[in-house]
């Protein structure tokens, strides 16, 4: 999570959430050593009429050169035969005084993309 600026672009909350997933990964030995892909990210729905104004963003999340390794072995540890490479995303922004802000983040990996 070093050098990633989180903390510039998510709430208090979803970064709460990316945290407490990455500690269970350090409890369990694995370490990531690529980043997962976003493609095709649009706009779905967009209220900037709203005290705070509001959006949501549909991505597809593409796992094709994430990899996983365990730290003991040094081995990569091989994504779940019934994982997707490729899912939809959903990602709830706030516009606030600094920018927008990433409030929650729903991966939904039975919808292939």
């Amino acid at each position: 999570m070093k050098g990633t600026q989180l903390e510039r672009y998510a709430t208090l909350r979803a970064l709460g959430e990316i945290r407490i997933g990455a500690t269970r990964m350090k409890q369990a030995g694995m370490v990531r050593r690529s980043e997962l892909r976003a493609q095709d990210t649009t706009v779905t729905a967009l209220d900037l009429s709203a005290k705070t104004p509001k959006a949501t963003l549909t991505t597809c999340v593409d796992l094709s050169a994430y990899e996983t390794y365990h730290t003991r072995t040094n081995k990569p540890v091989p994504l779940p035969s019934n994982q997707p490479l490729r899912y939809v995303s959903t990602v709830l922004a706030e516009k606030w005084p600094n920018g927008w802000m990433i409030t929650d983040i729903n991966q939904n990996g039975a919808q292939p993309c």
